[in-house]
């Protein structure tokens, strides 16, 4: 998936999760399953969540290699990306401490909207900076599925909106 793609699939995502947040009631968006998350919390963890990757689109390249260092390996493809982290959250997998949302109220459900927003519209735009072979060469670390290609960073950034925005439509249809 080229450059183009990625930020519009990232984009598009992030929409349909926000607009599926912004449908629905104070009780839909609060309710959850106990040791679940609600809508907000959901939220909130995918504001916590692409934080530290816009900022580290944010760096320069040379910055990120210096840190992180550079790939061994091609990138996976999306769908492998995909399944990888599907394999570790059935494992029990779970978000570590700095991305587990706090209780969320529905009066801040505007406020973790706009920001998700503004944070998807920023690494869109940071994604520019990067060339194709930057997006495969330069990693990342990732706290559950360990280092990553920028490229596949961006996939699980897609990724992660489409799980977390099934998990609230599952909680709200049943």
């Amino acid at each position: 998936m080229h450059k183009e793609t990625i930020k519009a699939r990232l984009e598009a995502q992030y929409e349909a999760f926000v607009q599926m947040i912004s449908t629905l009631n104070e009780q839909e968006y609060v309710q959850a399953p106990e040791g679940k998350w609600n809508a907000g919390m959901q939220l909130e963890h995918l504001c916590k969540s692409v934080a530290p990757v816009n900022l580290a689109f944010s760096l320069p390249a040379f910055l990120i290699r210096l840190v992180f260092g550079k790939a061994n390996r091609p990138s996976r493809s999306y769908e492998a990306l995909v399944e990888k982290y599907q394999l570790k959250l059935s494992a029990g997998g779970r978000a570590s401490a700095p991305f587990v949302p706090e209780e969320s109220r529905f009066s801040e459900r505007d406020k973790w909207s706009i920001k998700l927003q503004k944070l998807i519209k920023k690494l869109s735009t940071r994604v520019e900076g990067f060339s194709e072979e930057q997006l495969d060469s330069l990693i990342l670390p990732h706290p559950l599925l360990g280092k990553l290609t920028l490229r596949e960073m961006l996939f699980f950034t897609i990724y992660h909106a489409q799980h977390h925005q099934k998990s609230v439509l599952g909680m709200i249809e049943k």
